[in-house]
């Protein structure tokens, strides 16, 4: 995983994040996004490195944003910042405490890690205390982005998802199968989750906008 977005904000991809952040800006107008789950549907399809490089163009356009690292059984996202696995998400839930938000290099981006791993994520994902969470959070923050699990291996997206304004999926271009993107709408669907679209990660990049960037 990459931080593109710090590390070469020029390139057509990191671009191509700030457009992501444009869209959803104009998803509703009326009723903006303020909590947003974002997930896929199987395991190596760059949801991590996609919320991640979305909190950053988020943050860097002045929206205060905060990071939830929520794939509590590979988290990854303390790592790709430098920061720290604990205390996170995990033991603000299990001592119903404040966050332990961690500032980042990036201006207005607060990284809320994973925490000390528990023995059932799903459990813990579907208390009213992550509801309390995330409204002692909204009353801090512009949104809050968390990253989820895949949807097709556990439930933990689908359970986050009901709570927060909506569902971002993520697909690998090449590589995502149509039965699994299906299966993972059907099982968002079921839990009367709203997803707000998909997005496409590892898309070939034209090459006349490699120029016009380079």
């Amino acid at each position: 995983m990459d931080l593109v977005t710090i590390t070469n904000p020029r390139s057509p991809l990191s671009e191509a994040y700030r457009t992501l952040r444009t869209n959803l800006s104009f998803y509703s107008l009326d009723t903006p996004l303020r909590s947003m789950v974002v997930t896929s549907p199987v395991m190596g399809e760059g949801k991590s490195s996609t919320v991640a490089n979305l909190a950053v163009t988020m943050a860097q356009s002045g929206r205060k944003t905060v990071l939830v690292d929520c794939d509590l059984r590979r988290p990854s996202l303390h790592t790709l910042f430098n920061l720290k696995a604990e205390p996170g998400f995990t033991d603000a839930i299990l001592q119903n405490d404040e966050p332990t938000l961690q500032e980042t290099a990036v201006q207005n981006l607060w990284l809320l890690s994973s925490g000390t791993k528990p023995p059932n994520p799903a459990d813990i994902l579907g208390t009213p205390q992550v509801d309390q969470l995330i409204a002692r959070l909204q009353e801090k923050v512009d949104i809050i982005l968390f990253d989820a699990p895949p949807v097709n291996a556990v439930t933990d997206a689908a359970v986050l998802g009901a709570k927060v304004d909506g569902v971002l999926l993520v697909l690998s271009a090449g590589k995502t199968r149509r039965d699994h993107a299906e299966r993972a709408k059907e099982i968002l669907e079921k839990a009367r989750v709203n997803i707000i679209g998909a997005t496409l990660t590892n898309a070939p990049v034209d090459s006349s906008m490699e120029a016009y960037y380079g």
